[in-house]
């Protein structure tokens, strides 16, 4: 099975390019979901045993508390709690990767600080369009996640036989954890192929699926069957569907990051249901909400993400975010869904 992403004359130069330089920089987007924290780990992992390198990982802000088991993840550095760290680190990086991101804003407040580095940059990614300028860009919308495309390198470049569970556990949790547990765009061979390979390392998928999955506080169960009993908004006829988590109920809940994580794809259960919408109301910046999106089949939400929420991300599963108030947030909702009612009618 071919998994090579890579021409030969991109192969050869990114292993110039990390031969040659001292001082790695590995960079994940705004608020790293499993994908962006397993591709990260994992690459860094390959660097480490393959070319002896000990690159510094680098995130804007913090990451749910489900995804901190994960092997080396106490290296990760935050800029937002250590900012000087990162500067200095940018400031003397030769090498930088930008993984999971496709811009330069998707790191908010580090964008500035990654923007002026004048290191040379290299992109792993799989979302669309992507618009950072970077000596070699690895950009595969197809794919699963940015955890196969750090996979596939590393198998094409010959590192995998090496690796051990450090590399294969951030791996299968990326992949597993931006499919919805392997439920959307997760249709192609090469993914089970990979997960065959990655098995051979001993992995123990089921523990990775609990302890994602089945690792919350009893306060985010309660929050959970709260968000869907009492602020779920059903459009039956248009087969659509969205639900507010605001200030108040963050307060009255104890939210903790993540805890409303995978919760938007809940009401795609509703039978002939094809589209799901989360907001969320940030906690700490006023008129600022935070979009989430899911469908199913042939229902672009990329496309309802950019022409209302300011976002964007795949066919089923996007994101955005609104500079307004929760209530002006449902009003747009409802005016996008039924901006859309023909292709959800249908």
């Amino acid at each position: 099975m071919d998994l090579n992403l890579l021409s030969a004359e991109e192969a050869t130069q990114l292993n110039e390019l990390i031969t040659s330089s001292e001082h790695i920089v590995i960079t994940g987007h705004s608020r790293p979901d499993g994908d962006a924290l397993g591709a990260c780990l994992a690459w860094a992992e390959y660097l480490r045993v393959h070319y002896g390198k000990e690159p510094m990982l680098i995130v804007p802000n913090g990451f749910p508390d489900f995804l901190q088991w994960l092997p080396l993840s106490e290296r990760i550095v935050r800029f937002d709690k250590h900012p000087d760290v990162v500067q200095r680190a940018f400031d003397e990086a030769n090498l930088v990767f930008c993984i999971d991101y496709n811009a330069l804003n998707r790191v908010e407040a580090m964008e500035e600080v990654l923007t002026n580095c004048q290191a040379p940059r290299v992109m792993l990614d799989h979302h669309l369009d992507p618009t950072i300028p970077a000596v070699i860009a690895v950009s595969h919308p197809e794919m699963s996640s940015s955890s196969e495309v750090v996979f596939r390198i590393v198998w094409q470049l010959g590192g995998f036989e090496d690796l051990t569970k450090k590399f294969a556990v951030p791996i299968y949790c990326g992949m597993m954890t931006d499919t919805g547990g392997f439920t959307f765009n997760s249709t192609r061979p090469e993914i089970y192929f990979i997960i065959c390979q990655l098995l051979t390392k001993h992995i123990d998928k089921d523990k990775i699926y609990r302890n994602v999955f089945n690792n919350y506080s009893q306060w985010a169960i309660r929050l959970r069957g709260y968000l869907m009993s009492q602020k779920l908004n059903v459009f039956e006829d248009l087969h659509a569907s969205y639900y507010t988590l605001t200030r108040q109920n963050i307060r009255d809940f104890h939210y903790m990051r993540g805890d409303g994580e995978g919760l938007v794809n809940e009401p795609l259960r509703i039978k002939g249901m094809k589209v799901s919408i989360a907001l969320r109301e940030d906690d700490r910046v006023d008129n600022k909400v935070w979009v989430s999106l899911r469908s199913v089949d042939d229902f672009s939400v990329e496309e309802m993400a950019k022409k209302f929420f300011n976002g964007g991300g795949h066919f089923n599963a996007s994101g955005g975010q609104l500079d307004c108030s929760i209530e002006e947030a449902e009003q747009i909702t409802r005016e996008a869904i039924k901006f859309y009612a023909p292709q959800l009618k249908g």
